[in-house]
């Protein structure tokens, strides 16, 4: 009998791994630094809003995680670099990362400026492809494999008519992006793959759960197509998450989970 059938739950230990999560400030990487740092990962933790980042640290510390964090965007390639060689520094092993920065800018393409477009898509898909490249440079020579979590959207699938032209172009960008490393670095053994959520429970998206006039007419019209007929919720993500940083998904690469209800199948 293969050892991990006497504990299937075995396939999502990530204890002791050490992960890189970008955006620590933001809904989606807040929340993958606290369920990897409960899972017994050590983190880094970056992101541009000091405050806010060390909030999550602290968080995630209370959770019995060994943090480091790095005031730090991942704009350029120094950047990014130092986000992972302080991974090496700390524990001397990189396994782990989770691209949890992005934006969104919405506006009428007619009435959007180059430098908005531009912004979007540097912190969508620039910044992504620098944090991988940095990844890889440290992870490939190592020879010891690795685990890449991408953030997309339904909006890499699907349109929208408020303004989503860059934002919709960026996510668009990053399936592409997962599926070219999926490709590239099979070899290698790094499994590279995406989540793309729709609306879950966050402080940006929090007035969409309450009970008003406003949100129940915006929430009827979004759940209409909605399969599961309801919003998303943290621990929606929490599964795929840590499915796609463990050894359970070790012969998964390549793919976007979209983890919407259904949202984009129909």
């Amino acid at each position: 009998m293969s050892d991990w059938l006497k504990n299937p739950l075995s396939l999502f230990d990530v204890r002791d791994q050490v992960a890189v999560v970008t955006g620590a400030s933001g809904a989606f990487g807040t929340l993958a630094a606290k369920v990897l740092a409960g899972a017994g990962a050590r983190l880094v933790l970056a992101a541009g809003n000091e405050v806010a980042l060390e909030e999550t640290a602290a968080a995630c510390r209370t959770l019995g995680a060994d943090v480091r964090t790095i005031a730090r965007r991942p704009s350029t390639e120094t950047d990014c670099a130092g986000i992972m060689d302080l991974a090496l520094e700390s524990w001397g092993r990189l396994d782990i990362l989770v691209v949890g920065s992005g934006l969104n800018d919405p506006c009428p393409i007619v009435d959007m400026s180059l430098e908005r477009f531009e912004n979007v898509m540097d912190g969508n898909v620039t910044s992504t492809w620098l944090l991988c490249q940095a990844f890889g440079q440290r992870v490939i020579p190592r020879g010891q494999g690795g685990k890449v979590v991408l953030v997309s959207s339904a909006r890499g699938k699907l349109g929208h008519p408020a303004g989503y032209s860059a934002y919709c172009a960026s996510k668009a960008a990053t399936d592409g992006l997962t599926r070219a490393l999926g490709c590239e670095w099979g070899r290698h053994g790094i499994t590279v793959n995406a989540i793309a959520p729709t609306v879950f429970r966050s402080p940006l998206t929090a007035w969409m759960f309450e009970d008003n006039d406003k949100a129940n007419a915006v929430r009827a019209g979004f759940l209409a197509r909605v399969p599961l007929g309801r919003l998303g919720e943290p621990e929606d993500l929490a599964g795929p998450l840590l499915f796609l940083c463990s050894r359970a998904s070790a012969f998964h690469t390549g793919h976007t989970v979209h983890a919407d209800g259904g949202y984009t199948a129909g």
